[in-house]
């Protein structure tokens, strides 16, 4: 492996790609762009800041913001000092941030807008370690004695012309042994666990990424993932790595807007993205009868076109002519409202259901599942435009050794692995064994060597009849159906499964409507004709909101909290017990 940091990396690239842009961003109406020399003397001047602070090696500084251009140039900045980037959700609750910033004795802390600085005021006199508050949002915050980000830069750009090399000869001397980050995990219960990276395990993520995932300076990527979660942050230091173009979304809201604006070469997302756009198409065919009608043919050439490539079958003359003709007919406007320049997207966080992943190969957009933890840096197998199993997520990576322990949890060996679990070394030896990594997922390896996922290892439910159920797999097949949003399946130590149904926004003033209640039922109905009779849903309720971040029962990767949703659900639950 390279003996450089991500930080040596990146003097590099301000020096090789100088003309190239690094960064894009919308200021108003407008979008900005920045070179590579520009991107670096903004990272330059924070990092001098930070010196300028007292910010030494080893320190901690927290972020608390939303993706955007300022969350990567403090990071980068942060770790150039030797200082170590502590992430923090904006939507984590006060108590949360309280004990994540003194966990790590933060020094100094970085918060987005007037929003966090609320939540800063109710929490600080329970922080000592905060010596310096810097806000982003270019507001007067005089009151509060913080730090503006203009004055950050500001204070940054004196020190540098006192000193023009501070924070370049600090840069270049970071070791791939120093801790390089802390993130802490979103658990469902009890305080959350410090995920210890150093900078030999980020790069050894970036040398093995992109190395398969073939992007270079001609690319460009759409980032809206929030940079709190370690895929967000492999896009951003990837960019430093490969070369290509961090384009910023403004917003989840702004996304589709965005998408037709940036004209991305690739994007990386998580399942419940795809998800979303899969519902809309569907219902929005559905409205129509002769859009239906003609979808259904195009869906129907465009699987056997997907099933022929899969197998590495020529498409023959006649499925070539009817492929180029519905995707005039049917797919091309679908792929232009994702800027009509996208090679692939990348999928992570959680599982992307074999259905989905079918349904854009057909349209002609492929989506290379991958698979990891925060505990392995993210990826540690992938699917590859030359490599792929829908269904898997795909093969690990060359240094990663994966092996299945008897009850069938997947075990990671890799550099990739975490240093520790931040001041928890019984924590850490909890889930090491023999060198590697227990995932805490249930999975298995096929004769082809692609690694499928069937379920994580604490959610399997055990029936009454002492059958094991894998409740995503009956959530997800559900969640193809584009009048649901989001499925909590329950039934451990019962005698039969339930669902808790979300419906989608266009029946979400309807869902107490007894058209309503039919719809999810054939829904039921359709996807228990695919189970075994004790993984059968017996019965559902449908609830009158969907599942939000903000209400507690999705986790900032949104991912559902189960216990969480046991507990506020559970009279729903028991009444069709």
């Amino acid at each position: 492996m390279s003996a450089d940091t991500i930080l040596q990396l990146l003097l590099k690239r301000k020096k090789l790609d100088d003309d190239g842009v690094a960064i894009q961003f919308k200021d108003g109406n407008h979008w900005l762009y920045y070179k590579w020399s520009e991107y670096f003397s903004l990272i330059e001047a924070v990092g001098a800041s930070m010196i300028k602070l007292g910010v030494e090696p080893g320190d901690c500084v927290a972020i608390i913001s939303d993706t955007s251009p300022e969350w990567i140039i403090a990071d980068m900045a942060i770790m150039g000092v030797g200082a170590i980037t502590v992430p923090i959700y904006p939507n984590n609750l006060e108590n949360d941030v309280q004990y994540i910033i003194n966990n790590v004795k933060a020094r100094i802390l970085i918060i987005e807008n007037a929003e966090q600085a609320k939540k800063w005021e109710k929490i600080k006199s329970h922080c000592p370690s905060i010596k310096s508050v810097i806000i982003v949002e270019n507001k007067k915050q005089t009151a509060n004695n913080f730090i503006s980000w203009t004055e950050l830069l500001n204070r940054g750009r004196e020190t540098l012309r006192d000193n023009p090399q501070i924070f370049s000869e600090k840069a270049s001397k970071r070791q791939l042994s120093e801790v390089a980050t802390i993130i802490h995990t979103s658990g469902t219960t009890g305080n959350p666990k410090g995920v210890v990276l150093t900078h030999e395990q980020i790069m050894s993520e970036l040398i093995d990424v992109f190395r398969i995932v073939t992007v270079n300076n001609k690319d460009i990527s759409l980032s809206f993932l929030p940079y709190s979660h370690v895929l967000g942050r492999i896009e951003a230091w990837g960019s430093i790595y490969a070369g290509y173009t961090l384009a910023f979304a403004e917003s989840i809201d702004r996304l589709q807007q965005n998408l037709k604006e940036v004209k991305p070469t690739f994007i990386i997302a998580v399942p419940r993205i795809f998800e979303k756009i899969y519902s809309v198409i569907l219902s929005q065919v559905e409205n129509s009868q002769t859009k239906g009608k003609v979808f259904e043919k195009a869906l129907n050439i465009g699987n056997k076109v997907s099933h022929a490539i899969q197998a590495r079958k020529h498409l023959g003359v006649k499925l070539s002519l009817e492929y180029e003709i519905i995707k005039v007919l049917a797919f091309n406007n679908i792929l232009k409202a994702f800027g009509g320049r996208l090679r692939f997207a990348i999928s992570g966080g959680a599982p992307l259901s074999t259905e989905i992943s079918q349904f854009f190969h057909g349209l002609g957009l492929l989506i290379c599942e991958g698979y990891g933890l925060t505990e392995t840096t993210g990826g540690i197998s992938f699917n590859t435009a030359l490599s792929y199993k829908f269904g898997s997520v795909g093969k690990p990576l060359p240094e990663v050794q994966v092996k299945i322990a008897e009850d069938g949890e997947v075990l990671i060996k890799s550099k990739k692995v975490m240093k520790e679990y931040y001041l928890e070394p019984e924590a850490t030896n909890e889930v090491m064994v023999d060198g590697y990594l227990k995932s805490g997922d249930i999975g298995y390896i096929d004769k082809n060597g692609f690694l499928f996922i069937t379920d994580r290892k604490k959610d399997l439910i055990k029936t009454a009849g002492g059958k094991y159920v894998a409740p995503q797999k009956l959530e997800n097949m559900l969640k193809l159906n584009p009048n649901i949003s989001n499925v909590l399946i329950h039934g451990d130590q019962k005698k039969y499964i339930i669902a808790l149904i979300t419906v989608a926004p266009h029946l979400q003033t309807k869902a107490r409507e007894p058209e309503t209640y039919r719809l999810i039922k054939d829904a039921v109905a359709e996807a228990n004709l695919n189970l075994a009779s004790f993984e059968s849903i017996k019965k559902f309720a449908i609830l009158p909101n969907d599942f939000y971040i903000e209400t507690g029962e999705l986790t900032p990767s949104l991912k559902v909290r189960r216990k969480f949703c046991d507990q506020k659900y559970k009279k729903e639950i028991n009444d069709m017990y």
